[in-house]
């Protein structure tokens, strides 16, 4: 699979990972849907919620981008301040939109993510993007918001990382299994009692969601879209094998053993990998899925308020016929709001990242 980005046309490239952020938005759908419109048929309901590792694929796929771009514009002036530049006038604008539309359609009561309400630290932390760093934000604000934190985390660290370790793909993947280490034998432990001295709440569950939330937690699908990225340029190496198995056996020895959890979620990195390694080496495209994984982003904001909306307006909540209702008008209607969003706001702040980053 030898140089599939590297040397491949931008649109090839562009449509390999528009179809896997299509493939993402539409299982991110699909969870949420299942939620509002339950089928009530085991199965199925269970298939339609593995649709939340759509955001892990996200993550895999952004991590793979940032990549591809860094490396189309080397020897490019201040690289790391357009990088920058660039990453936050794509994200920022729709989510500080975002954000005062959610408080006025959920309010400011108590909810699951804030126990006591909606304050004025929530909205900072999240106009900020530091919501992902505290339980009672990290969600709360902004349904979703959870994803949108962690990925300007990356984004944050990401031009160091890569200039630390350039195209060394073993690098990438040594650090994501040390940081899967931290997490499950320190972190975690840390996490629990840190927060049991300093956040307190009546809910029994926040706490665990938000180990599986935080930034460090998911960090290693990040570092593994790296490693991806330099994967299909050169072949991988023996060493790389031997890590892999390590971190394996490492995630089986704490689970049966210390009774740790991580070993299901290193499967999903696993299977995310495989399916992006395939899909990009054999270019495998499909048009509705690129038209959603282009406005991915707009439509996952979109889609929280779309779903509310029909679970008000619908008058079946319950259900198959329910279920395919559902999951067809969010996404046709979250798409139809995405065109809308980039032609008011996106199509303009792309021309004004373009035209700061190029100046001299």
């Amino acid at each position: 699979m030898t140089n599939h980005i590297s040397t491949s046309t931008s649109k090839q490239r562009v449509r390999s990972f528009d179809f896997l952020r299509g493939i993402a938005i539409l299982g991110v759908i699909s969870v949420h849907t299942i939620q509002n419109f339950p089928t009530n048929l085991g199965s199925f309901d269970f298939l339609m919620s593995q649709g939340r590792f759509g955001v892990q694929l996200f993550y895999f796929i952004s991590a793979i981008t940032m990549c591809y771009m860094w490396e189309q514009r080397k020897g490019e002036h201040r690289p790391i301040t357009n990088f920058y530049i660039r990453r936050f006038l794509r994200i920022a604008p729709l989510f500080w939109l975002a954000i005062p539309i959610y408080l006025y359609s959920n309010g400011l009561d108590a909810t699951y993510w804030a126990p006591e309400g909606i304050g004025v630290r929530q909205v900072l932390l999240t106009a900020t993007f530091l919501h992902g760093f505290w339980p009672d934000s990290i969600n709360s604000v902004v349904p979703g918001g959870w994803s949108i934190a962690l990925e300007m985390t990356f984004y944050v660290i990401f031009p160091y990382l890569i200039l630390i370790f350039n195209n060394n793909k073993t690098y990438y993947l040594s650090t994501a299994f040390a940081i899967w280490v931290f997490n499950t034998f320190i972190f975690q432990n840390f996490l629990i009692n840190f927060l049991s001295d300093h956040y307190q709440t009546n809910s029994t569950t926040i706490v665990k969601d938000f180990l599986y939330l935080n930034f460090i937690n998911q960090a290693p699908v990040f570092l593994l879209g790296c490693f991806a990225y330099f994967a299909f340029q050169t072949n991988i190496k023996r060493s790389d094998v031997i890590i892999f198995l390590t971190w394996l056996g490492t995630a089986i020895f704490a689970k049966y053993y210390f009774e740790k959890s991580g070993l299901g979620f290193l499967c999903i990195y696993i299977f995310i990998g495989l399916f992006v390694y395939y899909s990009v080496k054999k270019n495998i495209v499909l048009k509705p899925f690129e038209m959603l994984g282009r406005n991915s982003y707009s439509i996952y904001l979109a889609h929280f308020l779309v779903l509310s909306i029909l679970a008000d307006l619908l008058p079946y909540n319950k259900g198959v016929i329910a279920f395919f209702i559902g999951i067809s008008l969010t996404t046709l209607l979250s798409y139809a709001l995405s065109l809308l969003l980039y032609s008011l706001i996106e199509k303009k702040v792309h021309r004004l990242a373009s035209s700061i980053t190029r100046a001299k």
